[in-house]
């Protein structure tokens, strides 16, 4: 059997990529969420907000520091794996990717030691202000990738000479056709997922009887925090698929795998897509939807795979799984979200055992919805790196051996099947062990610390 370095290099980095996606979708929400419960201690002054602050800050210590592990190894697989693709496009993104270090990084390191062991150190306002720019550092670290990514994806800022690009315009570069509603989808993406999560574990709280003043309080918030945040996201994926339909309809054909080029065209609901035979199986569909819903017009016209040669389109039977598995996560968060507003209404919403329950097995909806993104997004641009303009193929590293990459996919395979579940396991813990009590709250300034209790003495 012949090992493809370029397969086996795509298999590699998807491996690492779709596991370390999942820290940032958490992290970069509960970074603000706890920058949010800190606000709110600072304002208020009452503690317990303080002490579900605390709570949200060792679960967030445990997945940034996996994620810092999982992530960084991904650069270097730039220049082992992708190394053709690294030397065309270095004078364009090693700039962005440096900014990420000098700002998130910058961030991060500098203020999230104050923020996880400051707590009775700082005062209060120091606390607080560590706690806005932990989450700056998070959100400027998505800005950063997703810049990169965007650029990926819709080119543009940049001129080829002997195969290597040069930037012309560092704005068009940055802020690339695709990169505002990347950005928002995927930003308001990661605060759902970190709210079904918040969700989840104040569920288990609240079966468990544990710190049920503090998980109360979790979930109602979150769950006002979240009739807000998903049907905005919902608005944004509308968003992106219309721009995406503009600057990638090759895409956008695959992810519906649709065929023919057609006005009043029909939505797929089911089908098993055959490439060869460049049709589908066991078709499920909607007349008109299709037209409706990608273009906002019942007869507006919607590509077909056809309208572009074999070799320039993607597989499409694996971005149009993974985006309707988005959709279908996203539509069981949505009615998650307006059941318990229903159940709020009736004053029930913190003791009906089957919405707990559903709430707890509703904490990997958001990772479920991400890493199926993800997946629509990549694949979906295959077969190029950058988006028709450098293929994939043409990317990995001459010099590779099958025999190499195999043994290094091999390696990361071990160290994360380790590494994940062992993190797992303290985040478990952490949730278990409930809300710090009250009295670990912090001594306030100007106010005389609880009496040490005096030593007896020993007779000699």
């Amino acid at each position: 059997m012949t090992l493809d370095p370029l397969v086996l290099s795509r298999l590699q980095f998807a491996w690492v990529v779709a596991w370390h996606i999942l820290l940032p979708a958490l992290t970069v929400g509960l970074a603000s969420y706890i920058a949010l419960l800190e606000g709110i201690w600072f304002v208020t002054g009452k503690e317990i907000w303080f002490r579900i602050s605390g709570f949200w800050t060792r679960i967030f210590a445990v997945a940034f520091g996996m994620g810092v592990v999982s992530g960084v190894v991904m650069p270097f697989q730039f220049g082992t794996n992708w190394s053709r693709f690294s030397d065309a496009t270095a004078n364009i993104i090693s700039p962005m990717l440096a900014y990420e270090g000098l700002t998130a990084f910058t961030l991060e390191a500098g203020f999230l030691g104050v923020l996880l062991f400051g707590r009775n150190l700082v005062p209060r306002w120091a606390h607080f202000a560590s706690a806005v720019l932990v989450a700056a550092g998070t959100l400027f670290s998505t800005f950063w990738i997703l810049v990169t990514n965007s650029w990926m994806q819709t080119p543009g800022g940049y001129k080829i000479i002997d195969g290597i690009f040069y930037p012309t315009s560092w704005s068009e570069i940055i802020f690339s056709a695709s990169f505002p509603y990347r950005f928002l989808h995927t930003v308001t993406g990661f605060y759902v997922t970190t709210g079904f999560v918040v969700l989840g574990v104040a569920a288990i709280l609240l079966r468990r009887s544990k710190s049920q003043e503090e998980a109360k309080l979790m979930l109602s918030m979150t769950l006002w925090l979240l009739t807000a945040l998903v049907p905005l996201q919902i608005l944004f994926g509308d968003m992106h698929g219309l721009n995406t339909l503009h600057h990638q309809p090759a895409k956008l054909a695959a992810i519906e795998a649709h065929w023919e080029h057609e006005a009043r065209a029909p939505l797929a609901l089911f089908a098993i897509p055959d490439q060869k035979a460049e049709k589908n199986h066991f078709v499920i569909e909607v007349p008109l939807l299709g037209s409706l819903i990608l273009t906002h017009d019942v007869n507006g016209v919607v590509p077909g795979l056809k309208d572009f040669p074999p070799e320039d389109r993607a597989p499409a039977i694996i971005p149009f799984f993974a985006f309707r598995i988005m959709v279908g996560a996203g539509l069981v968060m949505l009615a998650l979200v307006l059941v318990g507003l229903w159940l709020r209404t009736r004053r029930k919403l913190y003791d009906t055992g089957w919405y707990l329950r559903a709430l707890q097995w509703g904490i990997s909806l958001g990772f479920i919805a991400v890493l199926a993104g993800w997946t629509t997004t990549e694949v979906g641009r295959q077969p190029w790196t950058v988006y028709g303009v450098m293929r994939t193929a043409h990317s990995v590293t001459p010099s590779l051996t099958g025999f190499d990459v195999l043994l290094s996919l091999t390696g990361y395979m071990v160290v994360y099947l380790i590494m994940f579940p062992t993190g797992l396991w303290f985040l478990t813990r952490i949730v278990r062990g409930g809300v710090l009590p009250e009295e670990d709250t912090p001594v306030e300034a100007g106010r005389p610390a609880a009496p040490v209790k005096p030593v007896p003495e020993r007779s000699p």
